[in-house]
């Protein structure tokens, strides 16, 4: 994992803002949020279960799939030009992990 990635995961999950290149954590009063490219790819909620929803905006980038892979429960890999998502094809929509 590369270390802006592991530096903008830990910055979300501990609701911390950040900022590094085209990488990006805003907070909010009920939300956090992972950019990347200034588009929003995971939200981690604060609500009791802190919900994690992800998306890809579109976006099929090695890139997006890295930074997406750092997020705990979230498992992504490619085959043919199609990304799964802990084993299941996944069409990059936003998606609640847990």
């Amino acid at each position: 994992m590369r270390t802006i990635t592991q530096k903008a995961i830990n910055a979300l999950l501990n609701a911390q803002k950040f900022k590094l290149s085209n990488t990006e954590v805003k907070i909010l009063e009920n939300v956090s949020i992972l950019f990347y490219q200034n588009n929003p790819i995971a939200y981690l909620y604060n609500d009791p279960k802190r919900t994690l929803s992800i998306q890809n905006c579109g976006w099929f980038s090695n890139t997006t799939k890295e930074r997406l892979n750092g997020l705990p429960n979230v498992k992504i890999s490619q085959k043919n030009f199609v990304w799964y998502l802990n084993g299941k094809e996944w069409d990059g929509n936003l998606i609640n992990i847990n």
